[in-house]
This record gives structure tokens, C-alpha cells and sequence, in this order.
């Protein structure tokens, strides 16, 4: 039944159109000449309002490729006394428009529905025991939410129970369920999935990683892609076409405006104005379904253009979750207390070789202590104060590969090496990617020797560039884009920042929370599943394929049925009812693209 009211409610002014017809068909068989044009002109102009006021607006704005032709196919009924026409005419244009409305809603469903998951309210956590219940936009840092079994977490933060376990797989698209502990970092759209838990909160609904993800949807739903403007350049040259055969039209017969009219109700752009926009969007609705998040519309038609593919090497062709090989202690102190040391401070971070760490060091048994006073900087490594000594994990210069030292001040107590895997499926999907005709790039801050050894695993014929800095990666994409090459750029870390936002399409693996590389890409896979990259690509290629299909279909039923209409062999009427046709065939075929 709502369905019903909400489908009625959308169509009301072609309703109340059709029954104007209806009314005036009927004075007109009564007799009543004048009231029946009264009747005619007010439903013209309440379904024609629309378009004057956009046509209106576009002059204004110096855009003049837009649906004249339809105004002047009404005035021109209006002229004749083709009063029927005209009503007609603008039931066509406005069911259009409210189809067209109704198909872009349609499209964007399974968007809106990211928005939808998290709850509008939490319930505080005060002295002991659940409080009031208030909504999540006057939730403040600090505050201790409580969130019961099944429930989506809202809001960042970290966990103040002893225990719990989170399902992650909605920002990483891993179905794994991962254990948390006291202290540990808890992440707005994942769900709870163990006993209830309180959580305190480290980020406004605002700031909150999940927010950011339905921002980015946002965006890409009210941007207007480059690709509708040439849909409005393609209306352009529709329209001088049809101004020639109907000026033919209307010599050829004698100078009869009916026979012009009959031209003109069937040629109008709406394929154009309506087709495209549809299709991308259901472009984007598609690849929301395989966790690609489409940041800009404009996106989708460069990246169906892209020869030229950048991948950052970690976390991108490699599985970004490397494991620690060896453990070297160069102390006296014991194994297991300098595993703990580390895990208690890595546990706090987000890089892939923390949690390595962390990994390591409950596969031995290590005892569970806590560290505070974390400090973690980009490059520098992390720092914590553990059991009243000072603690630093960082990077250590090595061109075997990765190692990470544990210090205490400047002594080097020990030393983690680590080895990153190429993901299973990286070799077919680049082998696949080569044998389509893209030019491939490897750009990586890893060492020269880690690079090669990757490649050897891959065996293929790819471009390495290994050691290098943020700003060598996006020196790298300038120079492809001076030789003409479309660039699409894949990453996943804050390093790749530079790049992605330099690079015709910035596409970005978000394994945790937005960061700065997200903010730089125009798409944002949710997870680490690399076969990611090769659906964005065949969901792009796609759209514009139909959207053009849409396009050029419109445009040629359009023009056959105006030459017949030229040689009279159509009538006003029956103009109208062809026009609208060609209309729902050319929305049916774009949101095609939806599935």
C-alpha cells in the first residue's frame, strides 16, 4: 500500500494531466469550445513549467544546448489549434521528467542504504549502567556509549570492556570476525557481534570514518559528470538537425505548420538529458554493490578511457599484511617481555606491520600488559611508555626487505623482519590486464632488491620503479600525463596521497579508516580484494558503453521517425505517442547499468 501512495505521489502532475485531457475531451464532445481550450492551455503550461523554468535558467547560464525543441513543438500546437497536441505533448515531457526523477531515485537506492545501517541514536553508558537514549549528532568525544549484541556501532572509538568481537567485513570486506580487547580501537559501521560492550568515543559523528564513507557517496551522487555536458553537446547538434528537416517539412508541404508540428513532438532530446545521467548513476549504484565506492561521476567515464594502470606495490598487488619472519634480541632481555613490549604498543596503530607485530607475539604466548602515552608519527614510528619505560618501534634501513627495530631510548634491543605476499589472484589479474592492452607501472617505496623479487613471482613484463618518495610517484604520473597517456592510479596508503590526486583516476584500497589517500582518490574499494580493480573497470567500460548506447538509439528512432513525420506519413498525435516510446526505451536500456 505504500509502495502504492509513494508511486502515486510521484506521478500526481501527470495524473493530474491525464485527467485534464479527459476533461477537455469531454467539453469538447458537450460543446464547450472555450472552456475545453481553457482546459487544454492551463494542463500545457502545468506540464510544461518545468522545462521553460530550466530552459530559462540555462540561457541565463549561457548553456544553450538544452530541450527547445519541445517549447517550440508546444507553442507551435498551441498556434495551429492543435489544442489535443499540446496537452498531450506535455503530459509526454512531464512523465518523462518524473520517470526520469523516478529512475535516478531508483538508481541510487542501494547508495542510500550505506547511510541507513548506522543507528540515528546510541545509548550513553553513565555511572555503571545504560542511560538515556540521545542521538548520535550530540554525542561528544569522551562519552561512553553502550552497544548491545547485533548492533552497528556508530560512532569511532575505543573499547572500555574487557573483551568483545567486532565484524568488520562492511569497511574491509573481510567476513572475519575480529576479537577485540580493552583499549583497542573500535570503528563506526562495523557490528557487534559478541556481548553487549561499552565503547568511549574518540570521534564526533562527524569525524567518524563511517560518515566519511557516506560523504564520499554523496558527493558522486550530486556531481555532474563532464560526460552529461557532451550529452548536452550531442542535444546541440540533434537540434540543428531537427530545425532542417523541419524547415523541409514545412516547405516541402506547402508551408503547412501541422506538418512541421508532426516533426517536432517526436523530436525532442530527452533521450539525451535523460539517458545518461541514469546510466551513471546506475553505474555507481552497480559497483556500490562490490564495495567500490564512486567518489565523483566523472570517475566513471575517464576510468573507461585509462591505458595507462600505476599500482603502489603494498597492500595493493601484495596481500599489505605481512608476517614476521625472525625475531633477533639483541638484549638481556627475555623474548616473550620484549614481545609484550611491542605488542602493548603496536596494538594502538593501524599500519599492516604493526599488526604483524601483534600477530607475533600472541602466536607465542606472550603475557597481555598495556602501554600508554602512545605517540605515533607518520615515518617516524610509534613511541609508549610501558611499566614506566620508554619505547620506540620504527623502521630500520635494510635492503633485504622490511625490519622494524624495538628501542629503548637510543639502544637497539631487538629487530622484526618481515615478508609481504603477493596476493594469489595479483598474477592473473595483471597477466589479464597486459593481454587487454594496459600499460602497467609499479611505483613503491620498497627497496630495489624487494621489488625485483616481487616481479620475478609475478613473471610478467611490468614497469618497476621501486624506492620511491610521495613526490617521486607523482613526478612518475606527471610524466606519463605529458606523453597523453589516461592514468589510473591504485594505492592504499597516505604515501600514495600525491599521486592518486594527480593521476586522471585515483583508486584507493581503505583496509581501515579514511585517510588521507582516501581523500585523494575519486574510488574507494572497501577492502584489499585486488580483483576490485578489474571489476571498476569493467563496471566503467560498461556504463559509458550503454549510456552512449542510449544516446545514439534515441537519437536515430528520433530521426527516422521525423523524416516519415516530414513525408506526412505521421501525424501530431501519433508523433507524441512515438516520442514518449522512444523515451521509456531509452531509460529501460540505461538503467541496465544498474545491474
Amino acid at each position: 500500500m505504500n509502495k502504492k501512495i509513494s508511486l502515486l505521489k510521484t506521478f500526481k502532475i501527470p495524473l493530474v494531466i491525464l485527467v485534464g485531457i479527459f476533461v477537455y475531451i469531454a467539453l469538447e464532445l458537450l460543446g464547450f469550445k472555450f472552456p475545453a481550450v481553457v482546459v487544454a492551455v492551463v494542463v500545457t503550461l502545468l506540464g510544461s513549467f518545468r522545462l521553460i523554468k530550466e530552459s530559462i535558467e540555462g540561457l541565463l547560464k549561457k548553456n544553450f544546448a538544452l530541450d527547445y525543441i519541445a517549447i517550440l513543438a508546444i507553442a507551435v500546437s498551441l498556434i495551429t489549434g492543435e489544442y489535443i497536441v499540446a496537452a498531450i505533448l506535455a503530459l509526454m515531457i512531464e512523465s518523462g521528467r518524473t520517470l526520469e526523477d523516478y529512475g535516478i531515485a531508483q538508481a541510487k537506492k542501494s547508495l542510500t542504504k550505506l547511510a541507513e545501517r548506522i543507528p540515528d541514536q546510541v545509548v550513553l553508558w553513565e555511572n555503571k549502567k545504560a542511560g538515556a537514549k540521545i542521538s548520535i549528532g550530540k554525542v561528544k568525544v569522551g562519552d561512553f556509549i553502550l552497544v548491545r549484541r547485533g548492533e552497528v556501532i556508530a560512532l569511532d572509538g575505543i573499547l572500555e570492556s574487557e573483551a568483545g568481537f567486532a565484524d568488520e567485513s562492511s569497511l574491509t570486506g573481510e567476513p572475519y570476525t575480529v576479537e577485540k580487547i580493552k583499549g583497542d580501537p573500535i570503528r563506526s559501521g562495523t557490528v557487534n557481534v559478541g556481548d553487549a560492550i561499552i565503547v568511549k568515543v574518540t570521534k564526533a559523528e562527524s569525524d567518524s570514518g563511517y560518515k566519511k564513507i557516506i560523504d564520499l557517496v554523496k558527493k558522486a551522487q550530486d556531481e555532474k559528470s563532464p560526460f552529461i555536458r557532451m550529452a548536452d553537446k550531442y542535444s546541440g547538434i540533434f537540434t540543428v538537425i531537427t530545425l532542417v528537416i523541419t524547415a523541409f517539412a514545412y516547405v516541402f508541404s506547402g508551408f503547412d505548420l501541422t506538418r512541421a508540428l508532426s516533426v517536432l513532438v517526436i523530436a525532442t532530446p530527452c533521450p539525451l538529458i535523460i539517458a545518461t545521467p541514469i546510466a551513471l548513476l546506475g553505474g555507481v549504484n552497480s559497483a556500490s554493490k562490490k564495495n567500490i565506492i564512486v567518489k565523483k561521476l566523472a570517475a566513471v567515464e575517464v576510468l573507461s578511457r585509462a591505458k595507462a594502470l600505476i599500482f603502489d606495490k603494498t597492500g595493493t598487488i601484495t596481500l599489505g599484511k605481512p608476517r614476521v619472519v625472525e625475531f633477533l634480541n639483541n638484549s638481556k632481555e627475555k623474548d616473550l617481555d620484549l614481545l609484550a613490549v611491542s605488542e602493548a604498543i603496536e596494538r594502538n596503530s593501524l599500519h599492516p606491520l604493526a599488526k604483524a607485530i601483534v600477530n607475533f607475539a600472541k602466536d607465542k604466548h606472550s603475557k597481555v600488559i598495556h602501554a600508554e602515552n602512545i605517540e605515533e608519527k607518520v615515518g617516524q614510528g610509534i613511541m609508549g611508555t610501558v611499566e614506566g619505560k620508554r619505547y620506540k618501534l620504527a623502521k630500520l634501513e635494510s635492503k633485504e626487505g622490511m625490519s622494524i627495530g624495538i628501542y629503548e631510548g637510543k639502544t637497539l634491543l631487538a629487530v622484526f623482519r618481515f615478508e609481504d605476499e603477493v596476493k594469489q589472484e595479483s598474477k592473473t589479474i595483471i597477466q589479464n590486464l597486459k593481454s587487454w592492452g594496459f600499460e602497467l607501472y609499479i611505483f613503491t617505496g620498497d627497496k630495489k632488491e624487494a621489488a625485483e623479487k616481487m616481479v620475478k613471482q609475478l613473471g610478467l613484463d611490468v614497469v618497476i620503479n621501486a624506492e620511491c618518495t610521495p613526490e617521486d610517484k607523482q613526478k612518475g604520473i606527471q610524466k606519463l600525463k605529458k606523453e597523453g597517456k589516461v592514468t589510473a592510479m591504485v594505492g592504499d596508503g597516505i604515501n600514495d596521497a600525491p599521486a592518486l590526486a594527480l593521476a586522471d583516476v585515483g583508486m584507493v584500497f581503505s583496509n581501515e579508516e579514511q585517510t588521507a589517500a582516501s581523500e585523494a582518490a575519486d574510488i574507494v574499494f572497501l577492502g584489499g580484494n585486488f580483483s576490485l580493480v578489474v571489476e571498476s573497470l569493467n563496471i566503467a567500460k560498461r556504463t559509458i558503453a550503454i549510456a552512449k548506447q542510449s544516446i545514439f538509439f534515441g537519437i536515430g528512432l528520433s530521426i527516422l521517425g521525423m523524416v516519415f513525420a516530414s513525408f506526412g506519413l505521421v501525424p501530431p498525435i501519433g508523433g507524441a505517442f512515438l516520442q514518449e516510446a522512444i523515451d521509456v526505451a531509452v531509460i529501460i536500456n540505461a538503467l541496465r547499468t544498474s545491474r
